[in-house]
């Protein structure tokens, strides 16, 4: 199994701790959040791992992965990150995990084991752990809802309660090689400069909307954690 771990992004929002490094190469209980998703994903199984880079990628030579570049790191979404490591994508099922969050081998191994063509990982109980990020758990929550065989409903709007969100969407994917065209099927249709905005969870939702390739639901209950401010690293020392 293959693993593509997406650090092209800067992480403006972690304000001067990403002035002079990627946001994965920020620490957490003594490990950078690159180190983190690399473990898991080796004690998983994965044998073999690449990373999307753009903002400062001289700081992720070296590390026993095969690189993508994304050059247009700045003006592109995190689609078009993942779009770079095509050659990959559309050859066999990919492990996707963002880089500025971390998790354990479980949660990718029940992604490995997933015979879905698209699957996201996602925890049931997140609600406490928003309540203690952000307050108001809705000031930065999006919708997450399940039918009854537990594929996604609907991803990424704004929720008007918390019943609207059934789950916190992790980062965490599985693409085939059938899923992955079908993302750029629909992304054909796109300008330009929509390529370049659209979100993954925006492109969830329109692979949900086409209704070709359902995207099953897996529930993960053990440790993880989205860093996106100096707050949350404190949260989770």
């Amino acid at each position: 199994m293959k693993a593509i771990i997406l650090a092209a992004g800067r992480g403006s929002r972690m304000k001067s701790l990403t002035d002079e490094r990627p946001k994965c190469m920020v620490e957490l209980r003594g490990k950078t959040l690159l180190e983190w998703q690399l473990a898991a994903l080796r004690d998983a199984g994965v044998d073999e791992i690449a990373i999307v880079t753009g903002y400062k990628r001289e700081l992720l030579a070296g590390r026993g992965m095969i690189e993508f570049h994304n050059s247009r790191w700045a003006q592109t979404n995190m689609v078009s990150s993942l779009a770079c490591a095509q050659a990959w994508l559309q050859d066999e099922p990919c492990i996707v995990s963002y880089s500025d969050i971390f998790y354990s081998p479980v949660a990718v191994q029940s992604l490995m084991t997933c015979k879905a063509s698209l699957a996201v990982t996602y925890d049931p109980n997140w609600l406490a752990l928003w309540t203690e990020r952000f307050g108001d758990p809705l000031l930065d929550a999006e919708t997450f809802r399940l039918t009854s065989d537990n594929t996604l409903a609907e991803i990424g709007n704004k929720p008007q309660s918390v019943d609207d969100v059934q789950g916190q969407y992790m980062g965490l994917l599985r693409f085939t090689p059938e899923a992955w065209a079908e993302v750029v099927r629909l992304r054909s249709a796109l300008t330009p400069e929509q390529c370049d905005k659209v979100h993954m969870t925006n492109t969830l939702q329109q692979v949900i909307d086409a209704g070709r390739v359902p995207i099953q639901a897996v529930a993960y209950n053990g440790e993880w954690g989205e860093v996106d401010s100096a707050e949350d690293l404190f949260l989770y020392q």
